[in-house]
């Protein structure tokens, strides 16, 4: 199933300004949406798919031989924020708590000093009522920003803004997840020596071990094991196929 998507394999700098819902794919996204069918849509449905995690690059490399590069939530994050400082423009953080937005906004401001910020701090629950997301639509919509970056946890947040994408006032739709805790400080991201290597996911894993043993080492080995019986039915579809037609030739032809 991974080799069905099609990552992005190029720079952030070709993105163009229109509307475009971008997500981010890594061995724990896939592994929850092979069983949340809403979710899988969602992120079909994306204009732009990043390869967030060394597994998925590696694992596109072994299904199709593609050379992907890693573009994490924070790449992207970083790279609208240089462009929107540019140009003046306007983001809106959507999702965590009034705290979390408020040093993200207070960063924003020291660091992006051209950029107009605006956020807002759904309320925490499952499932969002008519109400909850009517109030979320309107705080965008009255901004119109540039870029939306939503913050809402995986699958919630790439649903919700598959869902709601027609009626959303913005630019590019980026959702994030961890990237707000990065940037306000909540959570430190790992040195850049582990990032460039491939192994962030080892430091998150030692950072925060009760919460991500699972995602890590049991999600992982799940991964590991779809993309090895991926790969292995698909060879073994290529040689039937291969036989099959070898046994319709006529006699005496050559496959050369």
């Amino acid at each position: 199933m991974l080799s069905n998507f099609e990552l992005y394999n190029g720079p952030l700098i070709e993105l163009d300004s229109s509307k475009k819902l971008i997500n981010t794919l890594n061995a724990h996204s896939y592994n929850t949406l092979k069983k949340d069918v809403f979710f899988r849509e969602a992120i079909y449905a994306s204009d732009m798919l990043l390869p967030d995690g060394i597994s998925v690059v590696l694992a596109m490399r072994i299904l199709k031989g593609e050379k992907l590069k890693k573009i994490a939530g924070a790449d992207l994050f970083h790279y609208e924020m240089q462009r929107l400082n540019s140009i003046n423009g306007k983001c809106f953080f959507l999702g965590s708590t009034p705290k979390t937005l408020k040093l993200i906004t207070e960063r924003a401001k020291r660091e992006y000093p051209g950029i107009q910020v605006y956020s807002y701090s759904p309320p925490f629950k499952p499932v969002f009522s008519e109400e909850d997301n009517k109030a979320m639509i309107d705080a965008v919509n009255e901004v119109e920003p540039d870029v939306l970056f939503v913050g809402m946890t995986a699958p919630k947040q790439e649903k919700w803004s598959y869902q709601f994408y027609d009626e959303l006032k913005a630019g590019h739709i980026c959702c994030i997840g961890a990237v707000f805790d990065f940037y306000a400080g909540n959570i430190k991201r790992a040195p850049d020596w582990m990032i460039s290597t491939g192994l962030e996911w080892l430091y998150r894993l030692l950072s925060e071990p009760r919460r991500m043993w699972r995602r890590y080492i049991i999600g992982n080995s799940l991964f590991v094991y779809e993309i090895l019986k991926e790969k292995f039915l698909s060879s073994n579809n290529r040689e039937a196929i291969t036989i099959r037609n070898s046994s319709e030739m006529p006699p005496g032809t050559s496959m050369n």
